[in-house]
């Protein structure tokens, strides 16, 4: 069984940055894929960012030049660095871990005040 933990949310003004962690753990095997996504309350859960054992990125188009995604493999762990954030940004924010089937994190807050 596989556990998703996330953390480095928190709250931070109008154009700062948080860097949030995610580590799989449970497994030898190395996670096929990792993703971020986040939930605003009242709306839908949106992906914010992908990133594939190859390190293949996606990004969702409202974060393209300010978040970037990374990972360790070697952890099991993937990173989403946040810059420029804007309150929009605020939400709780997830972890994905596909392997052979999704496992998901609890969340963490991210909060950004104007």
């Amino acid at each position: 069984q596989v556990q998703v933990v996330e953390s480095g949310g928190g709250l931070v003004q109008a154009g700062g940055s948080l860097r949030l962690s995610c580590t799989a753990s449970g497994s030898t095997r190395s996670i096929n894929r990792f993703g971020w996504y986040r939930q605003a309350p009242g709306q839908q859960r949106e992906m914010v960012a992908i990133i594939s054992s190859a390190g293949t990125t996606n990004y969702a188009d409202s974060v393209k030049g300010r978040f970037t995604i990374s990972r360790d493999n070697a952890k099991n762990t993937v990173y989403l660095q946040m810059n420029g954030l804007k309150p929009e940004d605020t939400a709780v924010y997830y972890c994905e871990a596909i392997l052979l089937r999704a496992y998901w994190g609890q969340g963490t807050q991210v909060t950004v005040s104007s």
